[in-house]
């Protein structure tokens, strides 16, 4: 099942509204307090924006946040979807989805906070001109000029340089919104209707944080710079250490980083706005004096640090009652609001306080019935009452003095409104073009995710003063591994439906028979299973029932599904599955994405596959599959019928590997597997005796081997991004252009993202040159795809973007695959 980490925004109300977020809701050591003591005397606020995740300088974030104790957050323009994953075969919005939970770590760990825009991350791109015609320049300008009027950034920094040293489109275009917006943000004339929630906000100065990464160097000695680096005595680490920790959460793109100690200096070049000279913050006042009424509050606050006992932090909470007090008298509505939520925080902290709302359940169906289980424990000597306590629709009082470091459990059960919708995330409530994603609600536009499911409320009396604090319903089990293992509540529709391929590949007129397999979420689940089919197809069965007694129990139905008439070209429709079940129709299928570093993500996707009418002939049956970084590939070769193996090291080592027709090497094999560099001997001698070995493409850095092929060559950072781009044959007489399928210009229409990346150069004139093709403007590439013999064998390098294509069901990308992994034979 699906759970999603959520921060709560919901506010319940009290004699005195003190409220506290589930963001907020880590239990501080002495230390940590001391540090947001001081961080309470503090108003400046930085913006740090880029285009990707893992794009952030992660040292700057840190001291900011820990160091200079700042107000600080990262802006990522996309959520990381185009990219590659490195520790599983999730693409596109799934990776997204990994992604934006591998930021709020880092987050978690580096103390900035994270928002995002509605750009989607299409791909690589060449241009700044190619990302804003996808992104759509005014929307994401707009999303940019949303957070900063609700972030109010005092400074905003650039990570990449508005010109073609950015090194990719999306950067490129980043830094150019960020100019734009940084003036947009404050004319009352730009997207007026924001004006409805925020007010304009003028930053004092835009910074491009210069860069020498290997060769490129933008950094200079006149530039304004600061150290960076520094050891922070309370959190017993320097910046660079809690960096290295928070890049590591970048998993999905190898990101990993030691961590680092000692002085690092960062560099600035001012875009807009006055130019530093000795301060960051320079013309900035961070001090109480920016607010109306904030003089006494600097003094409470002080007098606050100065008494903080170590050893004995609830002594603080008086101190830090009157602090809290005393913000609410300051004239600044956003600095009234930040500080004190950080004051709340504190109390928390110093107060020992527990408060805990979890569930046996990790999944509800709106409607159904939840059991809550409720714990509340005072660990200081101050006094303490729970007044009452709120649940969606109720209130229970209870007026239960806490105290003595005794825990006080509360269970209750409660019926989930009918109308809670499903834990879907928001910018996946819609389909989206390439490019962006549909968000209606604009107050949504910028949040990293969805706030909790469900919630739960406790009203608690401090002396003479009533707080309020908010904590999410959580799923909570015991792993014999990890421990105690707490998850979001995933709500979910009734029954969800399955199909057990993605793709369904037609190369006859034959049925095949379409697996769906359903899972109840609810007790007494019975009803009908129907397919909404696109034109040319057929199924044998019009409506199967389904009887699921107990939730969680499961039952698979099969359709037989034809095609109807001749099979004269290729053709793809989209095949969805309808449950009917108490008069309502539902089409939702569940994804659960589970990695240990990130809470565990769910999500419903449509219950959908595609249906792939193919003109496709395959040579040799049996094929071994030597995994990579993560692809789909082999579920889509068996899908045409070809028996896939997937290959061991051992399996190879072993030898005997003239059994398989072809050998396929996954995307980035040869940059994630280090002993492919003793076993390519072995793999370029099943070559040599007579057997097809293709590889799919690498990066040209960190691999296994220079020598990937018979004869040399060189892996580039060449690629072509246009998936539109006209592609040449430079083999036409070539067998493998022309057996067992002949290959056209038509097999390359429909393909997705791109054309191919990583391509070859310097070949060897061993190497036969399939296809040449260009992006816009630029000179043509030959270097997509190689072909030679290798004694009796046939050894084949491809850099086009197959483990994408075929996942996807493009049929030309079958044929093209097919005829390269094709046993050597005309």
């Amino acid at each position: 099942m699906i759970r999603i980490r959520f921060c709560s925004f919901l506010v319940w109300l009290s004699v005195l509204p003190i409220s506290l977020s589930a963001q907020s809701a880590v239990q501080w050591n002495a230390s940590q307090i001391k540090l947001h003591l001081e961080k309470l005397n503090v108003l400046g606020s930085v913006l740090y924006l880029a285009a990707h995740p893992d794009d952030e300088n992660s040292r700057l974030l840190a001291y900011f946040s820990n160091g200079a104790l700042y107000r600080t957050a990262y802006l990522s323009l996309n959520r990381g979807d185009g990219g590659q994953n490195l520790i599983g075969d999730e693409q596109g919005s799934l990776l997204g989805l990994i992604r934006t939970q591998e930021l709020l770590a880092a987050r978690r760990i580096d103390g900035a906070e994270q928002f995002f825009t509605r750009a989607n991350d299409f791909g690589f791109s060449k241009t700044a001109v190619e990302t804003l015609k996808f992104w759509g320049r005014e929307r994401i300008l707009g999303d940019i000029v949303w957070v900063i009027r609700k972030f109010r950034p005092d400074v905003i920094i650039c990570r990449f340089p508005a010109d073609k040293r950015a090194g990719h489109g999306n950067h490129w275009a980043s830094a150019i919104l960020a100019k734009e917006a940084f003036t947009a943000a404050a004319d009352p004339s730009m997207f007026p209707a924001q004006l409805k929630y925020v007010k304009t906000w003028q930053a004092k100065r835009l910074l491009w944080n210069t860069f020498h990464f290997g060769r490129f160097n933008t950094t200079s000695p006149d530039q304004f710079h600061m150290n960076a680096g520094g050891f922070n005595t309370l959190l017993g680490k320097s910046y660079g250490e809690i960096a290295g920790d928070s890049r590591s959460m970048h998993k999905t793109q190898g990101a990993g980083m030691a961590r680092q100690r000692g002085s690092e200096e960062e560099y600035f070049a001012t875009i807009l706005g006055p130019a530093p000279v000795k301060n960051l913050m320079d013309g900035v006042n961070t001090s109480w004096d920016r607010v109306e009424n904030g003089a006494g509050v600097e003094n409470l606050v002080s007098d606050a640090i100065s008494h903080f006992d170590m050893d004995h932090p609830a002594a603080s909470l008086p101190a830090l009652m009157a602090i809290y007090r005393a913000i609410g008298q300051v004239g600044d509505h956003y600095w009234k609001n930040q500080k004190q939520k950080e004051t709340l925080a504190l109390i928390r902290s110093c107060a020992g306080l527990w408060l805990d709302a979890t569930t046996s359940e990790g999944t509800v169906t709106s409607g159904d019935p939840l059991p809550i289980h409720l714990q509340v424990l005072n660990r200081s000597p101050y006094p303490m009452q729970l007044v009452k306590i709120s649940f969606p629709g109720s209130d229970t009082i209870l007026n239960q003095v806490l105290g003595d470091d005794t825990p006080f459990n509360f269970d209750n059960t409660i019926r989930v409104s009918s109308t809670l919708p499903i834990s879907q995330p928001y910018w996946l409530l819609k389909p989206h073009p390439i490019g962006y994603y549909h968000v209606a609600d604009q107050q949504k536009v910028g949040r990293p995710e969805d706030p909790p499911a469900i919630t739960v409320h406790f009203q608690i009396r401090v002396g003479d003063q009533n707080l309020s604090f908010t904590r999410p319903v959580q799923y909570r089990y015991t792993d014999p591994v990890r421990g105690g293992v707490n998850e979001p509540l995933a709500i979910t529709p009734p029954v969800t439906a399955n199909l057990e391929h993605s793709t369904y590949i037609f190369t006859s007129g034959d049925t095949q028979q379409v697996l769906v397999n359903l899972e109840a979420f609810t007790d007494h689940a019975d009803g009908t299973v129907s397919l909404s089919l696109p034109p040319g197809y057929q199924s044998v069965e019009k409506d199967l029932p389904f009887r699921l007694v107990k939730k969680g129990d499961e039952t698979s139905l099969r359709f037989g599904v034809l095609p109807l008439g001749p099979l004269e070209h290729s053709e793809s429709g989209t095949l969805t599955a309808l449950i009917h079940f108490h008069g309502k129709t539902f089409d939702r299928g569940i994804k659960v994405i589970a990695y240990t570093h990130i809470p565990t993500i769910t999500v419903f996707p449509p219950a959908q596959t595609k249906l792939v009418r193919l003109n496709l002939k395959i040579a040799g049956k049996h094929i071994g599959y030597i995994a990579g970084a993560g692809d789909m590939v082999p579920d889509a070769l068996k899908q045409t019928g070809y028996q896939v193996t997937l290959l061991s090291n051992s399996a190879i080592a072993r030898g005997g590997l003239s059994r398989f027709d072809a050998i396929i090497t996954g995307i980035r094999a040869y940059n994630v597997d280090p002993d492919l560099r003793y076993l390519q001997d072995t793999l370029l001698a099943y070559v040599q005796q007579g057997g097809t070995l293709v590889l799919q493409y690498n990066k040209p850095f960190d691999l296994a081997t220079r020598h990937l092929g018979p004869y040399p060559f060189r892996v580039s950072n060449d690629r072509v991004t246009d998936e539109t781009a006209e592609v040449g044959f430079l083999q036409p007489g070539n067998p493998v252009m022309n057996w067992p399928n002949q290959i056209t210009e038509s097999d390359f229409n429909g393909w997705i993202q791109e054309r191919g990346l990583y391509f070859t150069a310097d070949q060897d004139s061993h190497y036969q040159k399939l296809f040449s093709m260009h992006d816009p403007g630029e000179a043509s590439l030959d270097g997509s795809t190689l072909v030679t013999t290798y004694g009796k064998g046939k050894y084949v390098y491809t850099s086009l973007d197959f483990f994408r294509d075929l996942p996807a069901g493009v049929p030309g990308a079958f044929r093209v695959f097919a005829n390269l992994i094709a046993r050597k034979g005309k």
